[in-house]
């Protein structure tokens, strides 16, 4: 087992020191019995020892600094963690390293007696004088051959089993390559066979963790901070905090560190004041409508748009007394009309720009004129542009949403939302969704900022390989019609050159055929995967009818424009003349 060293101690990495660095010294009960032997109370604790806490650690090793294990006295709680040992080193086939784990755990640890609260004495020892951290047998316990818990890499593997109620405390640190500490105690074999390993409790979970805020490190990537809670040091900090004296995130639900990070990164990419990321697009959509149009209220949306999006407005948002105007994406017109009709209760003008499948481009900076000349908000879903492609907020919008699954995170990997825009509003959507959940998994926060690093080649690469795909189809004689906002033949191709820097990764098609042909040549493409998404490395294909509308009969799926031989295409970064040919060999085969 490889470990390394650290000869060094971080200043910001330190734990709240106490005046006694000391604690009892257990005596050993060895092999030849000359020590007193320790006893610990059935249902009490020694030492001022807490009760226990269960824990299963993935491993013996705890990297601690010096400082933080001289600053760490309280090793008080003893944590059992079930486990089996081998007795039989050469059958179990360990390596060396296991073998050298084995050795250092025979070295730190001596045997003690342990007094169960029973009448019968337990012996903690055997009278063997060659006793080397062998498994300590109860008096009248019978022979339990373990399974080894180390196998041949080196590798722990911890067993669980039933703990029982007996209390078996002890607490031992024993110091390796000068900064290694490991954490080993005896291990005790039940009547029933049971085995238990005893690991300090504060010595593995204090040192090195209570660090307070703004850990200090010289990484290059951002650190994840998987927490729940955040803490403070004593109740004035709270009450600070309380009274706003003092910055804290207090929850996991009202913020982290790492998502910070990105929701910064992506305000940076917006030009937005602030930004908020949620566990997925549609937490971001629903929990936005939810915060800016009240009850009774009333918003314009547009024909083309995520089905789901539709959906909650169409069948949700009705509940709470709020009714919508649907318009086609570039009825200004029609907008005109909405807000003049409903000139007291319209709040926001909601939609894609493009739009899903259609990629229809709406006026971004005509419609927010027309709508703030009447106090209504504008948000624009900006998924399929990218923060790269377009700059909705320089356009004119109020708020810009990202689907952060699709090109932001850009793997095919995470799940996330962002809602970016001027602090007032993003304040607003933040209580809400502080109350509702859907809060972003800090994991999640890493792999979008690991995405973001690599967004402007992805992109760059995406835009070029639809644009020269695009093009090809629309000459091909089995593609009927090509949906793609850098064609000449788009309704909004002048539009979309005028507000887009590049026209995305995405191309709608339909194919000279009916359900069954287009399926068929959807089945004959090797690269891209059948799947719901866009925006990642990897090529995706679906055929809407099916992916996103089997649900509704053919002529409900043809009101919304969606005909059975519709393709929707999410071109990856894979090369442009693989993609190409297995394009063309697909539509060969129908």
């Amino acid at each position: 087992m490889a470990v390394s060293s650290f000869a060094r101690a971080f200043p910001s990495f330190e734990c709240r020191s106490d005046p006694d660095f000391s604690r009892p010294e257990i005596p050993s009960a060895g092999c030849a019995g000359k020590s007193k032997p320790a006893i610990l109370g059935g249902g009490a604790a020694a030492h001022g020892l807490s009760s226990l806490i269960m824990r299963f650690p993935p491993n013996f090793v705890r990297q601690l600094s010096n400082k933080a294990r001289r600053n760490c006295s309280n090793i008080g709680v003893a944590q059992v963690v079930a486990a089996s040992w081998s007795n039989n080193q050469g059958a179990s086939g360990f390596t060396p390293a296991a073998k050298a784990v084995d050795a250092a755990a025979a070295a730190a640890i001596a045997p003690v007696e342990v007094e169960t609260g029973v009448e019968k004495p337990v012996v903690a020892a055997a009278e063997d004088p060659s006793c080397n951290g062998e498994n300590v047998q109860l008096e009248g316990s019978p022979q339990f051959k373990y399974a080894s818990f180390l196998n041949s890499d080196g590798s722990v593997a911890i067993h669980a089993v039933l703990v029982l109620s007996v209390m078996l405390i002890s607490h031992f640190v024993h110091q390796f390559e000068k900064s290694l500490a490991f954490a080993f105690a005896q291990h005790y074999t039940l009547k029933n066979g049971f085995s238990f390993l005893l690991i300090c409790g504060n010595s593995l979970i204090c040192p090195g963790e209570r660090l307070g805020r703004g850990i200090v490190t010289d990484a290059i990537t951002t650190p994840v901070v998987n927490t729940s809670a955040y803490f403070f040091k004593k109740t004035a900090d709270l009450i600070d905090f309380k009274e706003k004296r003092r910055a804290s995130f207090e929850y996991g639900r009202y913020g982290n560190y790492t998502t910070v990070v990105a929701e910064e990164k992506i305000s940076a990419l917006e030009g937005a004041e602030s930004t908020i990321l949620m566990a997925s697009g549609m937490c971001a959509s629903t929990v936005m409508l939810l915060a800016l149009v009240p009850a009774g209220g009333h918003l314009v949306t547009t024909t083309d748009c995520y089905r789901k999006t539709r959906i909650f407005i169409e069948t949700f948002l009705p509940k709470m007394g709020i009714t919508a105007t649907v318009i086609d994406p570039a009825d200004i017109e029609g907008l005109e009309s909405a807000l003049e009709k409903n000139n007291v209760s319209v709040t926001l003008f909601f939609t894609e720009s493009p739009t899903n499948p259609f990629l229809r481009c709406v006026d971004i900076e005509r419609v927010s004129k027309l709508c703030h000349d009447k106090g209504a908000l504008v948000c624009i879903d900006g998924t399929f542009a990218t923060p790269l492609n377009q700059k909705a907020l320089a356009l004119g919008a109020d708020l810009v949403v990202h689907s952060a699954t699709k090109y932001i995170g850009g793997h095919n990997d995470v799940l996330g939302g962002s809602i970016s825009g001027p602090e007032k509003l993003i304040s607003v959507v933040r209580n809400l969704h502080h109350v509702l959940g859907g809060a972003l998994n800090p994991n999640a926060a890493y792999s979008l900022i690991r995405g973001m690093k690599t967004l402007h080649l992805r992109v760059q690469q995406q835009n070029s390989t639809a644009q020269r795909m695009a093009e090809i189809l629309e000459a091909h004689p089995k593609i009927r019609r090509v949906y793609y906002p850098g064609l000449a033949s788009h309704p909004e191709h002048e539009l979309a050159k005028k507000q887009m820097n590049g026209f995305g990764g995405v191309v709608s098609f339909e194919v000279d055929g009916d359900l069954h042909i287009t399926a068929k040549f959807v089945d004959a493409l090797k690269i891209p995967y059948i799947a719901p998404s866009f925006g990642g490395v990897e090529s995706i294909v679906d055929q809407p009818a099916i992916m996103s509308y089997w649900d509704l009969s053919q002529s409900d799926r043809a009101k919304y424009g969606i005909l059975d031989n519709l393709v929707r295409y999410s071109f990856g970064v894979e090369d442009f003349e693989d993609l190409k040919s297995d394009i063309l060999q697909a539509l060969e085969a129908i």
